[in-house]
């Protein structure tokens, strides 16, 4: 492509005239230094032309480019093997006590829901004890119990003698019907009455 083709596709693409084929030239020529100044000095008519209030520019991006290729490379640094190392290690640190932070974090949601259903459901039945009935402080003797000091013995009224087997069976046939969940629903009456 000659040059005096390329710098009319550039004209054509700075007043918008061009077609695609002609951007595409323009485009892969940019490259060259010789065609920017051209683009530059074209920028700087149409500006004129325009009435625009043009400052001059600094090309910084061809600076940039000289300090870029000025530089030297820098010279690769050989990694300890032990620098990988602790990269997993680091990495391993996070992993577990994510983990463990989950966990928790679920452990706590799943003892409320625990508790939650445990509320909603019937207790289960208690173990209860087996052999025979006894009733606290009853004796078959009439020895009366010494514990501790002497005592001197009041007279008894008979009311409890009479009411409490009847209350006692009241009492049991009532747990029994309610489906008490206690390790000792009801006590038995029976050793009273054989009396």
């Amino acid at each position: 492509m000659s040059r005096e083709a390329l710098q009319e596709s550039l004209s054509a693409v700075m007043d918008n005239e061009a077609d695609e084929l002609e951007l595409r030239r323009v485009l892969a020529a940019s490259d060259e230094p010789e065609l920017r100044a051209t683009w530059a000095r074209y920028q700087v008519a149409r500006a004129v032309m325009h009435k625009e209030l043009r400052e001059p520019r600094l090309d910084i991006a061809a600076a940039v480019s000289a300090a870029l290729a000025d530089e030297a490379q820098p010279a690769k640094v050989s990694r300890a093997p032990w620098r990988g190392l602790g990269r997993l290690a680091v990495a391993a640190s996070v992993t577990v006590a994510v983990l463990a932070g989950v966990r928790f974090y679920n452990q706590d949601e799943l003892a409320g829901a625990q508790l939650a259903q445990q509320g909603a459901q019937p207790a289960l039945m208690m173990p209860q004890a087996q052999g025979p009935a006894v009733l606290a402080g009853y004796t078959t003797s009439s020895e009366p119990l010494v514990q501790g000091a002497p005592k001197t013995q009041q007279p008894v009224s008979g009311w409890h003698e009479q009411r409490l087997p009847a209350y006692l069976r009241q009492h049991a046939q009532q747990a029994a019907a309610n489906g008490a969940d206690s390790a000792l629903p009801y006590a038995r009456a029976a050793s009273l009455e054989s009396r």
